[in-house]
């Protein structure tokens, strides 16, 4: 006979009540876990994209992601003069907003040049970017659709291809144009601004900026070698593809990474507390059913084992209805949730530990009942 059984069966409405808001909890765990995976592929989304091996920047800069960078727009051709260097180009990066539609879209905007690394290195939808203005390549998440018309600055740009997961590190769409139009958008002053400039004497502005050259190597040269010859400009700074990756990792997500891990923490240990406390209750319920069983000659080991059955059969549900629920409902997240089989394993095993461990509570009251109690009145 199953102890642990019967006695579920006895309280399946409390039981099945306890483990559906464990799961709720559980549930919560898991999207944590899902959203700091997803903080992560979002960043290194942006920087894989280009699939190149070197990242120029500015001098005492760490990339267009971490900080500010700024280098003159001709860097491009030097870089691709260096030996083993099989294609270079020039990128920008910007947030915006524009409207649309009656709202405000909040989009990262890569500039690149056609042709050269630094574009979308797929279109799901439609094509590529064909005119050297006014076109530009949307993701979905942006909202936006194939022939739709979008004013950025003072000009209006017509959406002829769409990406699929293309966001930025801070979960902004990305949006790709023109080299040249997004120097305009971010480097070239509004009219009032250019008029003073130039009766100030200083010109009116040079566009003919950008945050970074990315450059790909040909198959017999070292990425580490042609950033070294790059770092001998005093002006520029080099990193590698995986260099730029670490920064992102360690820098521009460290604290979302600390405070995510923490609040997970957090919730693993309330949920220890919870079934700590349901089955201290559980066994305060059946104390004398428990005096019962040690009247009758029932071993420690039987009674240890009905608590803990029944706080792993809590434990397991709990998880099981929780990691339904958030694979059901992660695609409606503002953010990417990325459920990852072996977080799913991890979360699962320390959900059996605290099971365990939050069963010690019950045990503890259980071994101490004294089988005379089953005779009292």
């Amino acid at each position: 006979m199953n102890l642990a059984y019967r006695d579920i069966r006895h309280n399946l409405g409390r039981f099945l009540l306890t483990c559906f808001g464990l799961s709720l909890l559980l549930g919560v765990v898991l999207s944590m876990i899902g959203i700091y995976r997803g903080l992560v592929e979002d960043a290194l989304t942006l920087v894989r994209t280009p699939a190149v091996d070197v990242w120029v920047v500015e001098s005492g800069t760490r990339g267009p992601f971490a900080e500010a960078s700024r280098i003159p727009g001709d860097t491009r051709e030097a870089i691709a003069r260096l030996q083993g260097v099989s294609a270079a180009g020039s990128v920008t990066y910007q947030t915006i907003e524009a409207p649309h539609a009656g709202r405000k879209l909040r989009l990262y905007v890569v500039g690149f040049e056609p042709g050269r690394p630094g574009g979308p290195d797929r279109i799901a939808t439609g094509r590529s970017i064909g005119r050297s203005h006014y076109e530009m390549v949307a993701d979905r998440r942006s909202g936006l659709l194939l022939g739709d018309r979008l004013e950025l600055g003072r000009d209006t740009f017509t959406v002829v291809g769409l990406t699929d997961g293309q966001v930025s590190s801070g979960g902004d769409p990305i949006i790709y144009i023109t080299l040249l139009d997004s120097q305009e958008l971010q480097f070239e002053l509004a009219p009032p601004a250019a008029r003073r400039e130039i009766a100030r004497g200083t010109g009116s502005g040079n566009t003919d900026t950008i945050n970074a050259v990315v450059a790909r190597v040909s198959a017999n040269a070292s990425a580490e070698s042609i950033a070294e010859a790059a770092r001998r400009w005093k002006h520029l700074s080099t990193m590698t593809q995986a260099g730029q990756e670490t920064i992102l990792t360690r820098s521009v997500v460290e604290r979302a990474r600390k405070q995510i891990g923490l609040f997970t923490t957090l919730l693993l240990i309330v949920s220890a507390v919870i079934i700590a406390l349901i089955l201290y209750t559980m066994t305060m319920d059946k104390l004398r059913e428990i005096a019962t069983l040690k009247l009758i000659g029932a071993s420690d080991r039987t009674i240890i084992g009905l608590i803990l059955q029944q706080a792993l059969a809590m434990g397991v549900i709990g998880f099981g209805f929780g990691a339904l629920l958030i694979t059901t409902i992660k695609d409606y997240f503002p953010r990417r949730v990325l459920l990852l089989p072996e977080d799913g394993l991890a979360l699962g095993a320390a959900v059996i530990l605290v099971c365990i461990l939050s069963s010690a509570l019950g045990v503890r009251l259980a071994l101490k009942v004294d089988p005379a109690t089953a005779l009292g009145g």
